[in-house]
C-alpha cells in the first residue's frame, strides 16, 4: 500500500499510529507529499482530487481518503486489537471521540494558518480561542473514562490533537489546570506507536 505522507501532518500521524497498533506499518510505503492549501498537488490529485493527505492507495489502485476512512480500512484487516468497536454503544462513543479529536485538529490547523496571515482576523482568533477552551474542558471531564476504556480510534484522534498542541503550540501550556487529561495524554504519548510517529518540521 502507498500512503501520501508528511512528517508534519497530524492526520497522517493518526493513520500511522493505527498502522503501528495493528501491526501493519511494514505494509505501507510512505511517499513524501506536500499538500499545500494554496497550491494543488498535480500528482496527488491523480489519487485524490481533493489534493489532501493522508491518501492511501491500495495494491489494486483503489484510493482511500481521508483519515477516518483509511483508519477504518486498516482496522478491517485481519488481526487484533480492533480500534473500531463492534458493539453499537462502544462504537458510537469511539466515533464521537474521533470526531472531537479530528475537529480539534481542524481547528488547530486553521488557527495556525490564521496566525500566519499578514493581518489575522481578530474575530476568527477569538472564536478559535473560545472553542479551544471548551474542548479542553470537555476532555478534562472525560479523561477518567478515556483512561478506563480500551484503546480505540477515539483515543488515537484525541491523543493526536493534544500532541499537535505540543508540536505547534509548545509555548502555550494546555496542561495547566487540567491534570486528568494531562495524565492520560502522558500515558498515550508513551505508547510505542506514538513514539514511532513523532512529527518532524522539515521545512
Amino acid at each position: 500500500m502507498k500512503l501520501h505522507w508528511s512528517p508534519r501532518s497530524p492526520f497522517v500521524r493518526k493513520v500511522m499510529i493505527v498502522a503501528h497498533e495493528r501491526g501493519l506499518a511494514d505494509r505501507i510505503v510512505c511517499v513524501r507529499t506536500v499538500a499545500a492549501t494554496s497550491k494543488p498537488h498535480a500528482e496527488l490529485m491523480k489519487d485524490n482530487p481533493l489534493s489532501k493527505i493522508p491518501t492511501l492507495v491500495l495494491d489494486d489502485g483503489t484510493a482511500l481518503y481521508d483519515s477516518p476512512v483509511i483508519c477504518e480500512y486498516l482496522d478491517s484487516l485481519a488481526g487484533e486489537p480492533k480500534l473500531f468497536p463492534i458493539e453499537p454503544k462502544a462504537r458510537l462513543t469511539a466515533l464521537r471521540r474521533q470526531a472531537l479529536g479530528d475537529g480539534f485538529l481542524d481547528l488547530l490547523v486553521l488557527l495556525r494558518d490564521e496566525r500566519m496571515r499578514a493581518q489575522p482576523s481578530s474575530v476568527h482568533l477569538a472564536s478559535a480561542a473560545t472553542r479551544r477552551v471548551a474542548i479542553l474542558r470537555s476532555l478534562e471531564q472525560e479523561a477518567d473514562a478515556l483512561a478506563a476504556a480500551q484503546l480505540s480510534i477515539g483515543h488515537v484522534a484525541i491523543g493526536c490533537a493534544l500532541s499537535y498542541l505540543d508540536f505547534r503550540y509548545a509555548d502555550e501550556d494546555w496542561r495547566k489546570g487540567r491534570p486528568a487529561i494531562a495524565t492520560w495524554h502522558a500515558a498515550f504519548a508513551a505508547r510505542p506507536s506514538v513514539c514511532a510517529t513523532e512529527p518532524v518540521d522539515d521545512s
